[in-house]
């Protein structure tokens, strides 16, 4: 029994470990010393961690070395409370190895939408002198739709849907693509309504009616 103990965390620290230059080495260790103390113990006519070391008499047996026994049980007692600790810090390393994975994702999102934004729209310069200009506009809105629910209305010149924009508009397909992709999540909608500019959140969704916004948009001919 306790042969096939050691031999399966020893080779499951092994796995876990070889990767982690700071646990590595100790991780090594261990099964290896555990190792030691094993066959130490089951050289002693084989006794291991639970069998007597007294005879039915309740002397100390003849047959074994029981101090070296009684060392090598000690230290393998020792050796599995190491191991607990040792897991305790590679679950914790985890921990903070995942949270900067997830910190990352977001930073490298950020930066996607901030390179968009300036790619689409220029400096910000540029914008507050020459603000983007529509390039579609809403012609009918079904009542209880998403587009309805967003606070799109009638009438409402589209400045921005989503990454599309007066600069990269080329057709519809070009909002269909948007709207498919975004589907169940909230996309970003600037409009111009009798000359205020507004942002409104669209979030294409499946409903009663056709499509994913219950509106119809057409191309603005300037």
């Amino acid at each position: 029994m306790l042969n096939k103990l050691y031999i399966a965390i020893s080779t499951w620290i092994k796995m876990c470990l070889a990767p982690c230059s700071v646990h590595g080495k100790r991780g090594f260790e261990i099964p290896i010393l555990w190792g030691c103390c094993w066959q130490l113990a089951e050289q002693q006519k084989g006794v291991g961690m639970n069998e007597p070391l007294v005879d039915i008499e309740g002397y100390p047996r003849a047959d074994v070395d029981v101090y070296q026994v009684r060392t090598a049980r000690h230290n393998i007692i020792c050796l599995q409370n190491d191991h607990k600790a040792l897991m305790k810090q590679v679950e914790d390393a985890l921990h903070q190895l995942h949270a900067r994975g997830k910190e990352k994702q977001a930073r490298d999102a950020a930066e996607a939408q901030n390179e968009a934004l300036s790619q689409g729209q220029g400096p910000s310069q540029s914008l507050s002198q020459n603000p983007p200009r529509p390039f579609a506009k809403v012609n009918s809105i079904s009542p209880g739709s998403p587009a309805s629910n967003s606070g799109l209305q009638v009438d409402d010149e589209i400045v921005e849907f989503g990454s599309v924009n007066v600069h990269n508009f080329q057709n519809l397909q070009n909002i269909g693509t948007v709207v498919q992709h975004s589907e169940g999540h909230p996309l970003n909608v600037t409009v111009l309504r009798r000359g205020e500019r507004l942002q409104l959140r669209l979030v294409p969704i499946r409903w009663a009616g056709k499509g994913l916004l219950g509106c119809n948009i057409i191309p603005l001919q300037r």
